[in-house]
This record gives C-alpha cells, sequence and structure tokens, in this order.
C-alpha cells in the first residue's frame, strides 16, 4: 500500500464506481470488486517487477546488439529485426507507464483515483508479461540474431559433362589448373552457344572441386559489368548486410574481409568487359584462393591478367550426335531417320546452343518426310528461315556487331569466300586482304601485316574465326560461313558469289558473273570458263586447285578492270591468256603449284600495281626477265631447281638472264623466298650472282633462303646488314639437305621467325656462328667435328628457343660445362635429339643456375649410348619441363640416375605432364622409390621396356594421373611398393597387345 488516508465516504464511492463498471460487464460483484482492490493494493509490488522485467528485456537486447555489430558484416535475421523493433514499441510503453506511477505518487490518492491505480497495477501487471516474454524470445546463443552462414557450395541445376568428353576436357583442364599453386586466374572463353556456362556450373558442382575451397562462388556477371550488381550478388551469396550503404569502396571492403582467411573459388561466368576484381571486393592475392571467368573473348581473359587460357572448342561428331539424339527423343528411332538425322547434325557445326534449337524442331517430326523436308531447309538456310537458325543467327550477330570498326567487318565476310572448315594461311589471307585495299594508308608490307595480325586477333578474339589445329592457319565454321554470306548478301561492297567445293565441272552462268566483288570457285573440277563475262565489280577471283583447268580463254580478262586479287595456284593451265594485260588493278598473283605452267606472258609489265607474286612449285623454275619490269612488288616467290640442267648444257639455259640484275631493280621488294634445290652442288654459282643481288636490297625485312654452301650464305651476311635488324625475319638452310621445311617449328605453339639449317657441314664456322647468335631456332644435321654444340659459343646459342640435333655422328654431350662461366640454354623451350650414336649425356660438367631453365620439352631418339638424362644438378634447373620423351635408347637404365641425383627434393619436375618411354630394353627404373611427387603428370607410355617392372607411383603422389598406356603383358610384370596402388592405377589403364 502506498500509506495514503481512506475514510468511509471514499470506499463507498470506490464500491459505488465498482459495482456499475461490475454491472456493465456483466460480471459477479464481489469478485471483481476483489480483483480491482488487489490490483490496487499490488500496484508498488508491479511497478517494482516491471521495472525488474524491464531491465532484464534492454540488458538482452544489448546483448543482442554487441553481437550484430560483433558481426556487422552478416545480414541480420529479419525476425531479429522484428524483436528489436518490439522491444524498442515495448520500451516507449515501460517509460510511459513509469512516468504515470511517478505522476501518481506527487500527489494523495484521491476516492475518485482508486480505479485508476487499480487500473495502472493491471496494466503493468500485463506488461510485465510482455517484457518476460519478449525477454525469453531474444536468446543470444540461438540463430535468431545473425543467419546461418552461407553453405561451401550452392549446387546448380545444369546438364552434366561427364558423358560430353569434348566439354569435360575443359573441366578437368581447370581443375588440373585450380590444383596448381601458382595459377591464381583461369580463363575460360568460346563462342556464343559453345558450352561454357555448363562447364562453369559444371564446376560448381564438382566435389573434389568443393574439397579444395572453404566457399565457391558462382555468379554471372550482368551485360553492363556492373561493378554495383555483381557485388550485390556476391553479397547475397555470403549473405552479408550492407543495407543503406551504397558506398562501392565500403561495400568491397565487407567482401574483402569477409573472405579474408578464407580458401575462396569464384566463378565469373559472362564477363564481357575486363573487371577490376579490387574494385568488386575480390582480394588479388590470397594464398591459395582462385578465380575462374568465362568470356566470350580471348582479349577480356589476356586484360584481366589470367595465368592459364582454356578454349572452348565445338563438340566433336561423338557428342554432338549424342546430344542431339538425346534431346530428340524417340522419333529418332523412326525408320530411315537415323542417317539424316546424322546429316542434320553436321549442320550444325558442333554448337550446342544450336543442337539444342535445332533438336527442339525435330522432336516434332514424326515421320521421314518431315526430316527430309527439315534437313532440305536446313541446308538452304539462311536463303529461307529455319526455326532454331534465327535465334541462333542472332546470337551470332551480335559478335559480328560487336566488332570495332567496318574493316574489321569486311575483313570477316572476306574470309567467307573460303570453304566451310578449310584452313586458311595467315600470311596469304593478310596478303589478300591488304591487296583487296581493307588495310589502307599503310605503304609498307610488314606494317600491314602487322595491322593485319591486329585485325585476326580481334576477330579470334570474338571467335568469329577459330584457330586451326596447323601452325599458322585459321578457319571459319559452317554456321558463322552461312551467317557472312548471308550478311554479305545483303551489302553493297561484298556480294559473293560462293561455290567452293561443290564439285563443278561447268562455270556458273554468265548472268550469276554479274554485279559480284567476290567469286571463289576454288577445289573444284572445272574444265572451262567462259570466253567473256561481264565482271565490272569482281575484286576477288579464286580459281585455286581446279586440276582440270588447263585452259584460259584469251579473252577472259578483259572485262574485269577492278580485280585485286587472282589465285591460280594447282591449277593445270599451261599459259596464261594475253587478256591478263587487262588486269591493270592486279595487286596479288598466285600462280604456285602451276607445274604445267612453263612461262610468264611477255606483257607482264602491264600490271603496274602488282605488288604480290608467287610462282613457287611452277613449271617456272628459272627467273624470268618479265620479273625486272614489275617495279611495284613488294612480295616475290620463286623456285631454282635443277630441272633445266640439260638445257644449260646445250648452252640455251635460262640463266643467262641472271645477268640482266632482275633482282637489284626490285628496289620496293620487302619479302624474298627463293626456294633451290640443294641436291646438286652445280647451284653454288648461281646462288652466289643471286646471293649478291638479295644484298643491294634495302627494303628488305624478310628473307627465305636455301645457301648450297657456307660460302654464300658470308655473301649475304657481310654484305647486308639489314638481317640483323630486329624486324628482320629470316630462314637460312645452309648445304645439302632432302627436307627444307623446320622439324622444331612443329613443337612449337606460336610463330618462330628467324631460324638456321644448317646440313652436312664440319666444325665451327664464323659466319654459322653470327648467325646463330640472332637465331630463334637451330637446326644441326649431320655434322661431323664437334663433341657438344658449346663449341659455337655459349654466346651464340643461349638466344635459341628451339633445337634439333640429327644425324651428328660426333655429338658427346649437347652442352659442356667445363669451361662455361655462365648458364647455358637459358631461353632453350625445345630439343629434339634424333641418331646421335656418341651421345653420352645431355649436359657435361658443372651445371650454372639458369641452364635450361625454360625447357618444356625434351625427345630424344636413337642415341644408342646415352646412358643418363638428368646428370648431377640438371634436373634441379627443369622447372619448366612438361614433356619428356625418350625412344630407341637402348643403354639407359634409368631416366633419373640416383647415383647422380642422391639428394633430390619431392617437388622436382613440377610441371612435367607426359612421360614417353619407348623401346628402352635395359631401364629399370624411372626413379628408385615412391617419394617424387609428380604434381602435374597427367599421363605415361610405357612400350617395349621389359626390364621396367616398377613405377614410381604410390598411394598419394601422382594425383593427376589420367592415363598409363602400355602392354597388358608388362602390367601384369609390375611390382608394386605399396598396397592398393595398383588398385587405384588400374582404371586408369589403357592397354594394347
Amino acid at each position: 500500500m502506498l500509506g495514503i488516508a481512506v475514510d468511509e465516504s471514499m470506499v463507498e464511492a470506490a464500491a459505488a464506481a465498482l459495482a456499475v463498471e461490475a454491472y456493465r460487464d456483466g460480471r459477479n460483484l464481489i469478485s471483481y470488486v476483489t480483483k480491482k482492490l488487489d490490483y490496487a493494493d499490488d500496484l508498488e509490488k508491479n511497478y517494482k517487477r516491471l521495472t525488474e522485467e524491464a531491465d532484464k528485456l534492454f540488458a538482452r537486447r544489448a546483448d543482442v546488439e554487441a553481437q550484430v555489430r560483433k558481426d556487422m558484416m552478416k545480414r541480420i535475421t529479419k525476425e531479429c529485426d522484428a524483436w528489436i523493433s518490439r522491444v524498442r514499441v515495448i520500451e516507449q510503453e515501460v517509460l510511459e507507464l513509469e512516468n504515470e506511477f511517478k505522476k501518481g505518487t506527487k500527489r494523495t490518492w484521491r476516492k475518485r483515483r482508486i480505479l485508476s491505480r487499480s487500473t495502472l497495477s493491471r496494466r503493468m501487471a500485463n506488461k510485465c508479461e510482455e517484457l518476460h516474454s519478449l525477454w525469453a524470445e531474444g536468446r543470444v546463443e540461438t540463430d535468431v540474431v545473425v543467419e546461418k552462414p552461407p553453405e561451401p557450395v550452392r549446387v546448380i541445376n545444369s546438364p552434366r559433362t561427364e558423358n560430353k568428353p569434348s566439354l569435360h576436357w575443359a573441366i578437368e583442364e581447370i581443375r588440373g589448373h585450380l590444383r596448381d599453386r601458382n595459377v591464381k586466374r583461369i580463363g575460360l572463353w568460346g563462342t556464343l552457344g559453345i558450352g561454357k556456362t555448363t562447364i562453369m556450373h559444371n564446376l560448381n558442382n564438382d566435389e573434389e572441386i568443393a574439397n579444395m575451397f572453404d566457399i565457391v562462388i558462382s555468379v554471372s556477371v550482368s551485360e553492363d559489368n556492373s561493378i554495383e550488381k555483381l557485388q550485390r550478388a556476391i553479397l547475397r551469396r555470403l549473405k552479408l548486410n550492407v543495407e543503406g550503404n551504397n558506398d562501392q569502396s565500403e561495400v568491397a571492403w565487407r567482401i574483402s574481409k569477409e573472405l579474408e582467411n578464407k580458401r575462396y573459388l569464384f566463378l565469373l561466368d559472362e564477363v564481357s568487359e575486363t573487371l577490376e576484381l579490387h574494385r568488386v571486393g575480390i582480394p588479388e592475392d590470397e594464398m591459395d584462393s582462385k578465380v575462374v571467368l568465362a568470356s566470350r573473348y580471348e582479349h577480356v581473359c589476356y586484360d584481366m591478367e589470367v595465368d592459364e587460357f582454356v578454349n572452348v572448342k565445338r563438340l566433336s561428331d561423338f557428342d554432338a550426335w549424342k546430344m542431339f539424339r538425346e534431346k530428340v527423343g524417340r522419333n529418332i528411332n523412326l525408320p530411315g531417320v537415323e542417317e539424316i538425322a546424322r546429316l542434320v547434325v553436321n549442320e550444325c557445326a558442333g554448337l550446342p546452343l544450336l543442337i539444342d534449337r535445332v533438336a527442339r524442331n525435330f522432336r516434332k517430326k514424326d515421320n521421314i518426310n518431315l526430316w527430309r523436308d527439315g534437313l532440305r531447309s536446313l541446308r538452304r538456310w539462311p536463303d529461307i528461315k529455319v526455326q532454331g537458325m534465327e535465334e541462333v543467327l542472332e546470337f551470332l550477330k551480335f559478335c559480328y556487331d560487336d566488332l570495332d570498326d567496318e574493316t574489321q567487318k569486311i575483313c570477316f565476310l572476306y574470309s567467307a569466300l573460303y570453304p566451310e572448315e578449310y584452313d586458311i594461311f595467315v600470311d596469304y589471307l593478310l596478303e589478300c586482304w591488304k591487296a583487296r585495299g581493307f588495310i589502307c594508308d599503310v605503304v609498307d608490307f610488314l606494317e600491314a601485316r602487322d595491322r593485319g595480325h591486329s585485325i585476326l586477333s580481334d576477330l579470334l578474339d570474338v571467335s568469329l574465326l577459330e584457330r586451326s589445329k596447323k601452325m599458322k592457319h585459321v578457319r571459319m565454321n559452317k554456321v558463322i560461313r552461312n551467317m557472312a554470306l548471308k550478311i554479305s548478301s545483303d551489302s553493297k561492297d561484298s556480294t559473293f558469289l560462293v561455290k567452293a567445293r561443290e564439285g563443278l565441272q561447268e562455270p556458273p552462268t554468265e548472268e550469276e558473273w554479274k554485279g559480284v566483288s567476290g567469286i571463289s570457285l576454288m577445289d573444284n573440277k572445272l574444265h572451262s570458263l567462259p570466253e567473256a563475262v561481264d565482271c565490272e565489280d569482281l575484286r576477288t577471283l579464286l580459281l585455286q586447285r581446279n586440276h582440270e583447268l588447263t585452259l584460259i580463254p584469251e579473252s577472259f580478262f578483259q572485262s574485269m578492270p577492278k580485280l585485286q586479287v587472282l589465285d591460280l595456284h594447282g591449277c593445270g593451265c599451261r599459259s596464261l591468256p594475253s587478256s591478263i594485260s587487262s588486269l591493270t588493278s592486279l595487286t596479288a598473283l598466285y600462280l604456285n603449284s602451276c607445274r604445267d605452267l612453263m612461262e610468264l606472258p611477255a606483257d607482264m609489265k602491264a600490271l603496274r600495281k602488282l605488288e604480290v607474286l608467287d610462282i613457287r612449285g611452277s613449271g617456272i623454275n628459272y627467273l624470268p626477265v618479265q620479273i625486272g619490269h614489275l617495279l611495284q612488288l613488294r612480295c616475290l616467290r620463286i623456285s631454282l631447281s635443277n630441272s633445266c640442267i640439260g638445257s644449260l648444257i646445250q648452252g640455251q639455259s635460262r640463266f643467262a638472264q641472271i645477268s640482266q640484275n632482275i633482282i637489284s631493280r626490285l628496289r620496293w621488294l620487302e619479302e624474298l623466298t627463293i626456294d633451290v634445290d640443294p641436291h646438286n652442288q652445280w647451284w653454288d654459282g648461281v646462288v652466289k650472282t643471286i646471293t649478291k643481288e638479295v644484298a643491294t636490297l634495302t627494303r628488305l625485312t624478310s628473307l627465305s633462303f636455301c645457301f648450297p654452301s657456307v660460302d654464300c650464305l658470308k655473301i649475304f651476311v657481310t654484305s647486308s646488314s639489314l638481317w640483323k635488324n630486329f624486324s628482320f625475319t629470316f630462314r637460312f638452310s645452309v648445304g645439302y639437305h632432302e627436307c627444307t621445311s623446320y622439324q622444331i617449328l612443329e613443337h612449337f605453339e606460336y610463330e618462330i621467325s628467324r631460324c638456321l639449317k644448317y646440313a652436312d657441314g664440319e666444325g665451327v664456322d664464323h659466319a654459322i656462328k653470327k648467325v646463330l647468335a640472332e637465331a630463334d631456332a637451330f637446326e644441326l644435321i649431320r655434322h661431323k667435328g664437334i663433341s657438344s654444340i658449346s663449341e659455337f659459343g655459349i654466346e651464340s646459342i643461349n638466344k635459341m628457343r628451339g633445337c634439333l640435333i640429327e644425324g651428328c655422328t660426333d655429338i658427346e654431350f649437347i652442352i659442356d660445362g667445363t669451361h662455361a662461366t655462365e648458364p647455358s640454354l637459358g631461353c632453350l623451350e625445345k630439343m629434339v635429339i634424333k641418331n646421335a650414336p656418341r651421345l653420352a649425356s645431355i649436359f657435361a660438367g658443372p651445371v650454372h643456375s639458369g641452364s635450361l631453365g625454360r625447357l618444356t620439352t625434351l625427345s630424344i631418339y636413337k642415341c644408342p649410348k646415352l646412358l643418363m638424362i638428368f646428370s648431377c644438378g640438371v634436373i634441379q634447373q627443369l622447372s619448366e619441363l612438361q614433356h619428356l620423351r625418350v625412344e630407341e635408347c637402348h643403354e639407359i637404365r634409368e631416366i633419373i640416375m640416383r647415383v647422380e641425383n642422391s639428394i633430390l627434393e619431392p617437388g622436382s619436375l613440377p610441371k612435367l605432364k607426359t612421360l614417353i618411354l619407348i623401346d628402352l630394353p635395359k631401364l629399370r627404373s624411372i626413379w628408385v622409390d615412391n617419394s617424387l611427387e609428380w604434381a602435374s603428370l597427367e599421363g605415361i607410355t610405357v612400350y617395349m621396356c621389359q626390364s621396367l617392372i616398377r613405377l614410381p607411383f604410390g598411394k598419394s603422389n601422382a594425383s593427376n594421373l589420367r592415363y598409363i598406356k602400355g602392354q597388358r603383358m608388362w602390367w601384369r610384370m609390375l611390382e608394386w611398393e605399396e598396397d592398393g596402388t595398383e588398385g587405384r592405377l588400374q582404371s586408369l589403364c589403357i592397354f594394347s597387345q
């Protein structure tokens, strides 16, 4: 009680008021009044309880808010937000009750206040219950305050790739890169619809990859590469709460802070422009964390400084058929449909997106008539609309529309003149682009090539052209080419007549020749051409490899005044018509491999704009005097052979024309190729004369020449100063050899522009040393008189990137480091050694740090006395070696000799991917035990190595091994140091009998 005096009149008044209230509520008066009086008596008690419950609740709220501040980067749960809001509301209500109570204590409670006291006490009692209930809800130890941490992997529904090797290899490749601690960023690129997103989703779902990281974050980057949108997607994945904060830098800091000390994998799909990852919040150098990005553009991967590139190729025929069959379903089994269906798949050019769309269309075709009609429609596309194809065309045309300028677009369209999947030689294509005037405002041929390579790179970058398997070749797939032809049909400047590889025996009608700028009839069976055609706008005519085209009508070229590119190479023509003199705009003429063409027309000087002339391998095996009149020639390719020795003996040799200084008159000449038959030493005198003339050319930037002797080489290198210029490219063959090509270049993935081949020489010549010092590739064939290539001088061989040694009978070591004071072969990447009967070791003497430090490929064949490959100290230098092949070396007993490598780090040969061992009858071991990690080894091939009964693999090393190729009998004879190893490796075996 509050000690308030209560007289009888007050009680009576209160009782009367209560009676009225009870009457209104329809309640029992006695109990109602009693309860009200009890509330009034308990006012002080309820007030005390109210303050205690409020203090408890507000203390718990303080704990919750402290937890929130501690996990400020986490997203607070909606439940927690609602609880804190309710506490704020009830706090205000408690404050109002306290104020009302304190106000009542300042004055004496009168009779009219007894009801207020009771009501206030009751309200306090009820509020105490609410306070206690809220207090119970706000338990910090539950998940009420913050959400659960994000799951390590959020599985994405996606087609699996295990049954699609054409896509699954990319996952295998990326998985291998993810294991490499030195690889931080991986770029996956390829054209639209090729399957990049499917690959990225499968990477996200891969269990092995998930075990490598604490969290895998897969995000599709928006079309506009918005950092804000990308950050929001990452925040949602990480469950971070940054509501109300629009500062990108602050958000990036919070993301970075959350990823701190975590092993993360970011999978960024559909990256269309360069992203600065640190601006997003992705740390640059977190240990063991990785980023895989997928883009349509190769340049994006370069700009984002990826460590490894993975180019997604089109589906193989097998995978394409399998995918199409699965998506079409039961109608594929209709009688007679399969043969048609395979032709339908062929029209899809291995593009998963296109296969999907076409399969949807054909899924509805329930009889063979519809299938045949559908195939006809596909083959006529893009002339007629085909459901599914039009959608894909719009996808692909986006890449075309995305090109920066009209030059890139017209160069792309020009490439459609060649057949689908045809390997186009890059140098030839760039020459045609220049001859057509696409590369304008450029005078120098070298600059034009450089500009052309930039354009080509842009087309490759957006996958409108593809790199071929052949070095320095590109190709265009069927669908892209159809799109290009459709675009060109609507173009004023690039209207084409293209009937390449169609088996034509008769030329197109005269009407078809009209109004086109480009005609391609290459690779057909044409016997003849029209007498005359109206081709006023024709600028390109491709007739190459019409072998049966033996005669071109005299007036054929008369109405082609604008023709700039004429390609007749490989045709059967025996002569060129006089009307060729009408081609006053002709810039490039290809007559190479026209074996029946014995001479050039007399009036060649009319071709005053001609810049490119190629007559290699034709019947013209001399230096025609007409060439001396082509003063604008920039590029000349000719062959000189011994097929006219008979006419020389008769005193009628056309080589007498050399004295007329034909080559020296071509003062604008920049690129010169002269193929010389090296088998007959009679050529020395002739070639010396030519060499002196070549040395007078002042604009030469590229020379491919066969020098029959070192003396001829000396004439050039002492008379010309151009060949040492950094921009000068050369291929010099010295001596008599059977093959003019360079075998070592086949091992490179990029172009090598300075090569020296030296055959049948002896000892060390100063001119060879001089050229060797500038060469990137060196082939030494059947050389005598030296025991190692070190004798050419370490300073002369240290620039080379590729080296082939073949048939050198006196070679005992490749490098003799006994007297060396500096690293040897520090730039060498590829080395091939063949038939070296005295070779005992690769390296002799001390090995200086840096020697062979870039070597990636080592192949050794037929070296019967070779005892060791990795002598003491060599293996430590081979940190980049990826491919090792040893074949027919019958004395080798150990690949890595224990006596020479007693202390060997487990991480030796860290990048070795393939090991091929063939016909090594005495080979006992690769390495003595299982101590090496073989961290990058993917495959091992063993044949005819009957003494090799142990492999250096245990239960835990060589974790990236994908295959073991060998004979079944050899596998059964193997012994194992650890139980379980054989079982682990058995599934990787590919056996032959």
